[in-house]
């Protein structure tokens, strides 16, 4: 009689994926859904620790344990519902959160087994109570405060806000620059990894709340903060975002064929009906070689996006070696897998042109890892003598993004060296009933930390209202 293995031994399942000769020939989304019975019996390994590590290790601290055993048991609307009681998007996070870096990176089957394919559950519960119920279930709403609050900006902070705002009884407003609200699950995150009817059904979800959607105004130009308070707002949210690129100043960066990635990404990946009027045709990269300066999931996405658009080399060239790199472990191997190659332990120091201005090689150096920074990634250090060159078509550079505030200059918004807004524990600024969250308070970071900033934001402005009114 053949040994009966515990379900924590059995192999991880992995979530299927399309096969990489298919996938690069179109933008549709890489990762498949669990089967039920996938789900169920990936679910059954989870151990039920009594102090959850993976639950630690989320920002939004989700009740996995909770919901893997509901899905073990095959209570899948339960799961469902359990998820979404401390996450507004819990089926986007499913799909793009990094999990190797957050709850399956913390989960203590990966001590000496294979983690819980926790994100791939996540998205199979949601998607499987969408079937079922035919949406979202309408939440309880609190009575009407009477009170009004604008949100200015769309993206996950901005709309978790909103969503609990609404819960608790107020009238909310948002104000987004862009035609559709989703800010980057729209505007950057490409359709392989996260297709657009899945952002569309959660906008609206929050429609169908009474959450009202203000697009094409940018707040700082035709409207105001002052603006908004005259115009009978109590409070105001500030969600706008990361999204100013960082350029290295080194020579030869005005060249031609040199793209700064969330424009890159935006003008190659967004359906056309959520453009604003302008020219946003599709590179045509067939047969040239790009060349992705970066290690994070922009630069991933940058990667990817050129071999969808016909590239015939597309190389990766990172400061630090593949452990120490930003990007998610997911998304480096679907880039490998993709025909993506790398150069680790690389960085640029110049760009060389052609008689008429385009780019046409990137000057590199050798680095070696020293000491730890801050971070605790280890520092990377130019190797002297070991410049070399790179043929380059086009250079992608991501090199991150700086926040986006709504005003530069009003003294009453304070805010840290690093260009962020400075906020106190209620996510309230240093003007009274502004608050903020988000990338524009932390710097570039995950959905998960934006989703939780504006549920904190909207406890804070709660708070605020409350005792103002008192």
């Amino acid at each position: 009689m053949a040994e009966k293995v515990a379900p924590a031994k059995r192999p991880r399942i992995e979530p299927r994926k399309r096969p990489p000769e298919e996938r690069i020939r179109d933008f549709l989304e890489v990762s498949l859904e669990f089967t039920a019975e996938e789900a169920q019996s990936e679910a059954a390994r989870c151990i039920r620790c009594q102090n959850p590590a993976c639950e630690h290790a989320c920002p939004l601290n989700n009740r996995i344990r909770e919901w893997l055993v509901l899905t073990a048991e095959g209570r899948f609307l339960e799961a469902a519902e359990c998820s979404r009681q401390t996450n507004n998007m819990p089926e986007i996070c499913g799909r793009i959160c990094p999990q190797d870096r957050l709850c399956e990176g913390a989960c203590v089957l990966g001590i000496k087994y294979d983690p819980v394919a926790i994100g791939a559950i996540e998205r199979f519960i949601n998607e499987y109570a969408f079937r079922q119920l035919g949406g979202i279930p309408r939440p309880e709403i609190a009575p009407a405060t009477g009170e009004r609050v604008a949100v200015v900006g769309a993206g996950p902070a901005g709309l978790a806000c909103a969503e609990e705002l609404v819960k608790r009884g107020y009238r909310v407003t948002v104000f987004e620059a862009w035609p559709f609200p989703g800010g980057l699950l729209i505007y950057g995150i490409p359709s392989f990894k996260l297709e657009k009817w899945v952002v569309e059904r959660r906008i609206a979800y929050l429609r169908a709340l009474g959450i009202e959607f203000v697009c094409g105004t940018r707040i700082g130009e035709s409207l105001t903060l002052d603006d908004l308070f005259a115009h009978g707002y109590s409070a105001i949210f500030i969600g706008t975002g990361a999204t100013i690129p960082k350029r290295p100043k080194i020579e030869g960066i005005t060249l031609k064929g040199i793209h700064d990635a969330l424009p890159f990404l935006i003008r190659n990946n967004v359906d056309p009906r959520f453009l604003p009027p302008g020219d946003w045709e599709r590179d045509d990269l067939t047969g040239k070689t790009v060349v992705v300066l970066g290690g994070g999931d922009t630069a991933m996405d940058s990667l990817r996006t050129a071999r969808r658009l016909g590239a015939a080399r597309v190389i990766c060239a990172y400061r630090r070696d593949e452990e120490n790199m930003p990007g998610s472990r997911r998304e480096v191997k679907a880039a490998k897998e993709e025909g993506v190659e790398f150069l680790w332990l690389t960085n640029p120091v110049r760009f060389i042109g052609d008689e008429n201005g385009w780019v046409r090689k990137v000057e590199c150096i050798r680095m070696a890892l020293g000491e730890p920074d801050e971070e605790g990634r280890r520092k990377p250090i130019p190797i002297p003598g070991s410049n070399f060159e790179l043929e380059a078509d086009v250079v992608i550079i991501a090199f991150g993004f700086d926040p986006s505030p709504v005003s530069l200059e009003d003294p009453r918004l304070r805010r840290t060296p690093w260009g962020t807004y400075d906020v106190d524990e209620n996510k309230m600024t240093s003007w009274p009933g502004v608050f903020a969250g988000g990338d524009v308070v932390r710097g570039a970071d995950l959905l998960a930390t934006a989703l939780r900033d504006g549920r904190e934001a909207a406890a804070g402005i709660d708070r605020y209202l409350r005792a103002r009114s008192r």
